[in-house]
């Protein structure tokens, strides 16, 4: 008997390992040979831990299950049980999406290469071995692929920078500290399929001339650092063998700025983890000096599916200058929280109000805070907005990592645009003033705002100015986004802002 079960750290954090040795021990007992094989996550958490049996070429869920539950599993021989989802490719979550960088999350064994490969793995970079650097590129570039991380900057523009740059040694860094709160898709895509990261630094190596990678993991992932460094085994021993090519593993030592490029490199050459002045960009002199590839995972895991499929296959999905898929990482107050990967075009409120059922304490949804713990808050009035870097933009926020954090209409935003002034005060790495200075006098004067000092307004108004035109990264940049949507569209939640008003 073959049953799937992830060991992902969401499912580990909701009871994966007891439900393991529960079905080990009840195997046994009932004498059964059972093949227990540990996947990733299929990013429907409220599912968590999701058990997997393959029946008649189907793979059949159930979830979420408790180590209670094993024995009535045994007896129904997997069939009828009250946690009985059917076949998990027609739950209506994971029906609706277009997996293509997620395809293999919670099908195989992220260690396996033999079902990596199998399941479509090292195409790609068989492709790129008859392919020159420029075509690489070329392919990248011709499939609107931008970068994942948050800014969207077009990957083949930065591929092109470093290939054309001049230095006799180039390095690529997957960029896997995502520190943004209510992100999770590196991690996911890290536990459960390991192989497209590092096929995906492969080819990008081949393309600008590169000899060495490096993985900047955040020292809060034990269990994704584990899986990368059993990964890098298998790939160096089977894969990168005769390429001349080596990729390590760094780990962080925590810092959420250290998820800005060059705060990163300077981490990972043992500095403090500080922003560095622009230019030199680190596409010419990055690493130790060296002409840089930085992407974030998801960037560089989507890039063999790219050269395996063909770059038309992969700017097929989305709209305008939004192509390929995006993965939505939906948490804080909704039914159904987990990874969404579908194309950029979904409204807001199709995906949180109708794929992910709206708010768990089923009060009405007051705002979505959209790109991380530096986004902008929609309100119910947006939710048409559809979800592409243009068209946030346009409505006054960013897409970012596309993470999205629901709240419901008990929510204070006067105290959560207090709380995007504290995260920056507190996370500042201190290089430039508007962004280690402002953020403290923001707290000051949004908390005069909150008792009511009218004054405080454009006060508050002014110093968003400074740090959004004045600071140094996007850490101080962007902070401004979660205070001034909400007092744009929740003004009632700030009496000062009332007063002004009246």
């Amino acid at each position: 008997m073959t049953l799937f079960l992830p060991r992902d750290s969401a499912a580990l954090a909701l009871g994966a390992e007891a439900v393991a040795d529960a079905l080990r021990a009840e195997a046994t007992r009932r004498g059964i040979d059972l093949r227990l094989v540990r996947t990733g996550s299929r990013g429907m958490v409220w599912l968590e831990p999701l058990l997997e049996v393959e029946r008649h070429g189907a793979r059949l869920g159930f979830g979420p299950i408790a180590p209670g539950d094993v024995p009535a599993l045994f007896d129904s021989d997997f069939g009828p049980h009250p946690a009985a989802l059917g076949p998990v490719a027609d739950i209506p979550f994971l029906a609706r999406q277009t997996r293509l960088t997620f395809a293999r999350c919670g099908v195989i064994d992220p260690l396996d290469l033999d079902a990596y490969r199998a399941h479509g793995g090292l195409a790609g970079l068989a492709r790129a071995q008859d392919m020159t650097p420029e075509q690489i590129i070329a392919a990248l570039t011709d499939s609107g692929l931008r970068g994942r991380g948050g800014a969207g900057f077009p990957a083949g523009i930065k591929w092109r920078t470093v290939m054309q740059a001049d230095g006799p040694r180039k390095v690529i860094v997957a960029n896997a500290d995502e520190g943004d709160s209510g992100s999770f898709a590196d991690r996911m895509l890290m536990e459960g399929d390991p192989f497209a990261l590092l096929e995906g630094m492969a080819i990008a190596a081949r393309a600008v001339g590169a000899d060495t990678g490096y993985i900047y993991l955040r020292s809060e992932y034990p269990v994704c650092a584990d899986i990368l460094r059993a990964a890098l085994e298998v790939f160096h021993a089977k894969v990168l063998a005769d390429s001349g090519v080596t990729i390590e593993l760094r780990i962080g030592a925590g810092s959420y700025v250290c998820g800005e490029e060059t705060a990163l490199l300077n981490s990972l050459e043992g500095k403090r983890g500080t922003v560095r002045a622009k230019p030199p960009l680190p596409a010419v002199a990055g690493f130790l000096g060296r002409p840089t590839v930085i992407n974030n995972v998801l960037t560089l895991a989507a890039v063999p599916h790219i050269l395996a499929d063909g770059a038309d296959g992969y700017a097929a999905h989305g709209t305008g200058r939004s192509r390929g898929t995006v993965a939505f990482q939906i948490g804080g107050n909704v039914r159904h929280g987990g990874l969404f990967e579908t194309g950029p075009g979904l409204t807001l409120g199709d995906l949180v109000n109708g794929i992910c059922g709206g708010t768990a304490s089923g009060r009405p949804a007051k705002a979505v805070q959209v790109g991380g713990p530096l986004g902008a808050y929609f309100p119910p009035a947006l939710f048409d907005t559809p979800l592409t870097y243009e068209d946030c933009d346009a409505a006054g926020g960013l897409l970012g990592h596309a993470g999205l954090t629901v709240f419901d209409d008990s929510a204070d935003m006067g105290q959560l645009a207090r709380f995007a002034f504290e995260f920056c005060a507190v996370e500042s790495c201190g290089t430039c003033t508007p962004c280690r200075i402002g953020a403290v006098r923001g707290m000051e004067t949004l908390d005069r705002l909150i008792a009511g000092d009218p004054q405080a307004a454009p006060l508050l108004a002014d110093l968003c100015e400074v740090m959004r035109a004045g600071s140094l990264c996007a850490m101080g940049g962007f902070t401004p986004y979660p205070v001034e949507s909400a007092l744009r569209h929740f003004p009632d939640d700030f009496a000062g802002q009332r007063e002004a008003a009246e």
